[in-house]
């Protein structure tokens, strides 16, 4: 059965985007902060940065990191996560992933300014579409085939998915890092875990991992 889900990393005051960014350093140093424990990991190194020497941490981090491709059958992402706030106007923009973009499944760019299909030879398939949340998750679904779909980022696009009640899995892996600006997961969500059952899991490195499930 198909189960709708969401993976993030957020700061200890519920930041997960940052504001430190400059033509020289695209993402920023606090990205790189808030990130750091996640790229630490060896399932990131394999699947992202295509790095097979096994190096990397092999904790709860990187327990969940796995979990994170697990059963996947398709993607949802805003027009940001994709890049398409500063590679808008390039038609040859593929995304930050290069030519083998982690997700090996179908993935949706929700945008208001279509694109063509972009495909890659790994199973990655970028598709742009200019729908709501539930049509998009309409679509996704079809195309996972009984496997889960992902809504990866950027914060207004999950928090629209949260909102309208169509994420089954929510797992946030609380850095112990403070940011104090940026765009806060948890605005406008308030008794969002009524419904849900919370767990929580501490990681070797002092990121917590709480996990709201239907």
């Amino acid at each position: 059965m198909t189960r709708v889900r969401v993976d993030l990393n957020v700061s200890l005051d519920g930041f997960m985007t940052t504001t430190d960014q400059t033509p020289e350093s695209p993402f920023g140093e606090d990205w790189g902060r808030l990130t750091a424990d996640y790229v630490a990991t060896r399932t990131f190194r394999e699947r992202v940065l295509h790095d097979s020497s096994g190096e990397g941490t092999t904790g709860v981090d990187d327990a969940y990191a796995a979990r994170y491709f697990e059963n996947l059958g398709a993607e949802i992402m805003g027009a940001g996560m994709f890049g398409l706030h500063e590679h808008g106007e390039d038609p040859d923009w593929r995304g930050w992933w290069g030519d083998e973009p982690p997700f090996r499944v179908p993935v949706y760019v929700l945008t208001h300014s279509p694109r063509p299909t972009i495909e890659f030879a790994n199973g990655t398939v970028f598709q742009f579409l200019g729908a709501s949340p539930a049509e998009a998750l309409e679509s996704a679904r079809a195309a996972a085939g009984g496997a889960d779909v992902r809504v990866g980022g950027g914060a207004r696009t999950v928090r629209e998915f949260l909102t309208a009640g169509l994420v089954d899995d929510l797992h946030v892996a609380v850095v112990p890092i403070l940011l104090g600006r940026g765009e806060n997961l948890w605005s406008g969500l308030r008794g969002l875990e009524d419904g849900y059952t919370v767990t929580t899991e501490a990681a070797e490195s002092g990121v917590v991992h709480v996990s709201f499930r239907r």
